[in-house]
Formats: structure tokens, C-alpha cells, sequence
């Protein structure tokens, strides 16, 4: 149990799971985790014969991979400790570990068959946030799971281990479950109970924008797909449909699509495809510090395109654009350096200067991602 300035439900919550504990003949221990309480909650928990683990680091997540670092047991059951869990559901998690699950979550949803009492969640958080987070989860990373957030879970202590979580925040609950189903792990959700938090003395440590921002921060950082890759094609896409308009000096209606669009056009190209060079070398850097693993795809993606293919169509792509751009200057000379009819000379700079730009791009990033990978081979 997490535990920051409790004292007003941590002896409630402890004699429930001792409780359960005890009538269900489990061999177990109560690990507090304590994040720097001023209260006393420390000394209420080690009256009950619990352990205090002391985390200096500040934050949920801290606070939960310095109690699970510290536990001896082979399952870990996770849960606040304000009350708001009922730790008798204790041996309901623990037999679906026993069947064979690495990761037990529950669930305060209805669309899980979970239930939240009259309270117990704000509006916001019940209506929005909450199915809003798990239906990306869901449909980004796969994860059979109808409530990310709920702060009631049970995993095997080794499983989690390998997953070698980062945050230290609120967003650690929903590394957990992400990284997990990332690294296939065997998932089952149960439902549960949320009451109203029984504290009385502070406000709940959640913060509605700012940890939903930082949740949501960490789901793009997670996924380059959605956060690089899939707004990059849509822009090259976008300048494709451009030059394809602007090339051949296409009207419709009273429009013209003519050099401007082909200069914005240019802009979208160049930005898309350095958004998808991002995303490469993000998914790159993920697998090399082991934030995700291992991607065949992209295994099969280096064996075609290295490092000196890389730079041979970079090569390629910077003269093409550099002759083209040699072109322009060579209309300019046929007039003795003087005015230019801009209309035609920009059909042949504006792609000039986007080719030019692209591959000099490739031939760098051909490079830094050669670099990221070589630790990977």
C-alpha cells in the first residue's frame, strides 16, 4: 500500500487485509509503503505489525516500485490505502494468479461489470477520463482492459520485474498494464468495488489535468505509430495530393492550384517525413533502453534499409534536388542574372529545395539511427 499522510483510514485498511489474510489462511505479508507522512501514519501501521518501507523519492509510482522492490512474496496485490478498496477481495485476485495470470486487474467500471458507489469518482474522471484512457490502451496497445486506472491490481512479483518501469507518477499504473501487454503477458481483469475515500483531513493526492495530461503524455511517448508515424503520412499524404493539384496547374471552379501549393505542399512533405524519420528512431531508442520490445517488423525494416542504403538514396534524392535547383540557375543565367518569370522558375526550385532538404535529412538520419541500433545488433 502506497502511503502518504494516511492516518485517517491506513489502520482501517490494514485490519481488512489482515483480516483476509488470516481467514483465508494465505501466507503474506502488509508492505507499507511510506512516501515522507507527516501524520503518523507510519507509526499507526507498524502498531499493527505491519512493515514500513521508508521512499524518499516523492510520487505514487515511487512510492509503489519502492514497497514492490522491497516485498518477499512471489504475487504482489496493490492497492490504495485510503479506504476506497475493499482488501477483502484479496483471495479473489490471488486464484486468478494461481490459474496462471501474470497480471490480475481490477475493474470500477460498469463496462466491466465493476461497480462505483454514489462519490466514490468524480464526474469527469467516471464519464471521460477513465473509459476515454483505457479505450486508447485498448485499441493503441491492446490491452484487455475496460479501467486502466483502478488502483486495485495483483501481478506476479517477477513478471513485473521484467518490465522495468520508469514513472514515478500517476502514469506508473498505466506503464504497468502497457508495458505488460507489450511484453505479453498473461492479462485478466475482475471487478471490483470503488467506495468514497474515507480520508478527511486532505483532499485525494490525484490531480484531474494535470495527472490526466501526464497520463496522456505518456501514451504518445509510448506509441510512435500515433505521435510521429501516423501524423507524418497524413502530411506527406496531404503533399502528395498537392503536387499532384499544382503540378499539372489544376482548376476547379474559380481556384488554381499553382506554385503557392506547391510550395505548401513542399512544407507538409519535409515535415511528414521528418515525423516518420521520428518515429523510427524513437521506436529505435525504446527497444535499445528497453521501454518496448523487441518489433520483427522493424528487424525486417534494417535488414533492407541500413545504413549505406540510407545514404545512397539520400545521396540520390540531394542531386536531384540540387540538379534541379542547378536548372533554375541556369534559366537565370539565359536572361543575363536579370528578372524571371517566377511562375515557371518555381516549378523547378520549390521541388528542387524540397529534395535537397530531404535528402540531406536522410543521410543524418541515416546515421543517428545506425548509431541508436547498435546495441541492438
Amino acid at each position: 500500500m502506497p502511503c502518504l499522510n494516511e492516518a485517517d483510514t491506513i489502520a482501517i485498511v490494514i485490519e481488512k487485509a489482515q483480516r483476509a489474510i488470516r481467514e483465508n489462511g494465505i501466507a503474506a505479508e502488509i508492505v507499507i509503503a511510506d512516501n515522507g507522512s507527516t501524520d503518523g501514519s507510519q507509526d499507526i501501521a507498524r502498531k499493527l505489525g505491519v512493515r514500513v518501507v521508508a521512499v524518499e523519492q516523492r510520487g505514487y509510482g515511487a512510492a509503489l516500485m519502492g514497497g514492490i522492490n522491497a516485498v518477499r512474496g512471489t504475487y504482489v496485490i496493490m492497492g490504495d490505502a485510503d479506504d476506497s478498496y475493499d482488501w477483502g477481495e484479496i483471495p479473489r485476485f490471488l486464484a486468478k494468479l494461481r490459474e496462471g495470470f501474470d497480471l490480475v486487474q481490477g475493474c470500477r467500471l460498469e463496462t466491466g461489470g465493476g461497480t462505483v458507489e454514489p462519490g466514490a469518482m468524480p464526474f469527469l474522471h467516471r464519464w471521460w477520463g477513465n473509459p476515454m484512457f483505457s479505450a486508447l490502451a485498448r485499441w493503441w496497445f491492446r490491452t484487455p482492459i475496460h479501467d486502466i486506472h483502478c488502483g486495485m491490481r495483483a501481478f506476479r512479483r517477477d513478471m513485473w520485474l521484467s518490465l522495468d518501469q520508469r514513472c514515478t507518477g500517476m502514469e506508473f499504473a498505466s506503464e504497468m498494464v502497457i508495458k505488460a501487454s507489450l511484453f505479453g503477458a498473461k492479462t485478466a481483469e475482475i471487478p471490483v468495488t470503488l467506495s468514497p475515500d474515507g480520508r478527511t483531513s486532505h483532499p485525494p493526492h490525484l490531480k484531474t489535468f494535470r495527472d490526466g495530461w501526464r497520463h496522456l503524455r505518456f501514451f504518445l511517448l509510448f506509441s510512435p505509430r500515433w505521435l510521429f508515424l501516423m501524423p507524418g503520412l497524413a502530411l506527406i499524404l496531404a503533399g502528395a495530393v498537392g503536387y499532384a493539384l499544382a503540378m499539372p496547374r489544376v482548376r476547379i471552379g474559380p481556384m488554381t492550384f499553382d506554385v503557392h501549393t506547391l510550395l505548401f505542399a513542399s512544407l507538409a512533405i519535409i515535415c511528414g517525413y521528418q515525423s516518420i524519420a521520428f518515429a523510427l528512431m524513437t521506436k529505435v531508442f525504446a527497444i535499445v533502453e528497453g521501454l518496448l520490445p523487441e518489433d520483427p517488423r522493424l528487424n525486417r525494416f534494417f535488414r533492407v534499409v541500413n545504413l549505406e542504403s540510407g545514404l545512397t538514396v539520400g545521396a540520390v534524392g540531394m542531386l536531384v534536388g540540387l540538379g534541379l535547383l542547378g536548372a533554375a540557375v541556369h534559366q537565370w543565367s539565359t536572361v543575363d542574372f536579370g528578372e524571371l518569370n517566377y511562375e515557371h522558375t518555381m516549378r523547378w526550385v520549390i521541388p528542387g529545395v524540397m529534395l535537397t532538404a530531404l535528402g540531406f535529412q536522410t543521410i543524418l538520419s541515416s546515421f543517428f539511427a545506425s548509431l541508436m541500433g547498435m546495441r541492438r545488433r
